[in-house]
């Protein structure tokens, strides 16, 4: 399954301690790279939510934001040792400063003085890992969809690619053909008449460097490799990246060989088509 490695995905939960939402949002990546950012109390659970997440992603960039919102009521504690100084404190100013009046809504805003209750930290793990899974697959649903846009593409690339490869195959014997035609044509202006046999020697050379059977041989089998990996089930990024190289580096020969205008042409049209590919296949996983 072609899957895109661009996406975004979020799940909601409601907990005894508030909220919980998680946020996913990924892109191109030449590995798995994972950006957790959770609220202070949950990042104990840091490794087990990488955990997850690498058994079900293997490319790509995500950061993973975990929120909790406002905690009920009942889930909420007063630190009350810290309460007490900061009382004392106030006090104190009073007296040094009698204008001076301190809110108790101003001493709750205080950081540290109101406390979520004591949870259970392995509900507070199932929790966040069961939110996680919900984000995982939107995410997972996402990144199909959007992938299963890009095979599409690639497919009609290489429909395009083979077109030329069956042209180019088709040409060649006419090349060959005219090749000979210019050779001979040129030797006949020479002065003193050319040797049969060093004729043919030429000939033979000119038109083994001009070859490209093997090239047009091997796209073809990058064509049938392609299309064999975007059917596969697991995960094709880097495989069809370097099928990416390997159609090059034969558009490149096929262009350096090329002894017709027809070829050369067809050699730039590939290298348009590949350029193409390689772009939308930075964006599988």
């Amino acid at each position: 399954m072609i899957r895109s490695m661009t996406a975004y995905a979020s799940a909601e939960a409601l907990t005894p301690a508030g909220a919980l939402t998680c946020e996913l949002r990924a892109v191109n990546h030449r590995y798995l790279e994972l950006s957790p950012r959770l609220p202070d109390d949950m990042r104990v659970f840091e490794s087990a939510l990488r955990e997850r997440m690498t058994s079900q992603l293997s490319r790509g960039k995500v950061d993973v934001i975990v929120r909790r919102g406002e905690a009920r009521g009942e889930s909420l504690q007063v630190d009350s040792v810290l309460v007490g100084r900061l009382s004392e404190l106030a006090l104190d100013m009073e007296a040094r400063f009698p204008r001076m009046r301190i809110e108790f809504t101003e001493l709750l805003r205080f950081p540290g003085v109101l406390q979520h209750a004591e949870a259970d930290q392995d509900a507070q793990q199932a929790a966040l890992l069961d939110v996680l899974d919900r984000a995982l697959d939107v995410l997972t649903a996402t990144r199909e969809r959007e992938g299963a846009k890009l095979a599409d593409i690639l497919r009609e690339r290489l429909d395009a690619i083979e077109r030329i490869v069956t042209e180019v195959r088709g040409w060649m014997p006419e090349i060959r053909t005219a090749l000979r035609a210019r050779l001979e044509s040129r030797l006949a202006d020479l002065k003193q008449p050319a040797d049969p046999g060093r004729l043919e020697q030429e000939l033979v050379l000119q038109v083994t460097r001009s070859d490209v059977d093997e090239e047009l041989d091997r796209l073809s089998t990058h064509i049938a490799e392609t299309r064999r990996v975007l059917g596969l089930k697991e995960p094709v990024g880097r495989r069809l990246d370097f099928l990416m190289q390997e159609f090059n580096r034969e558009a490149n020969t096929l262009g350096s060989k090329s002894v017709d205008a027809r070829t050369t042409n067809a050699a730039v049209e590939l290298k348009v088509l590949i350029e193409q590919m390689r772009e939308q296949v930075q964006n599988i996983e």
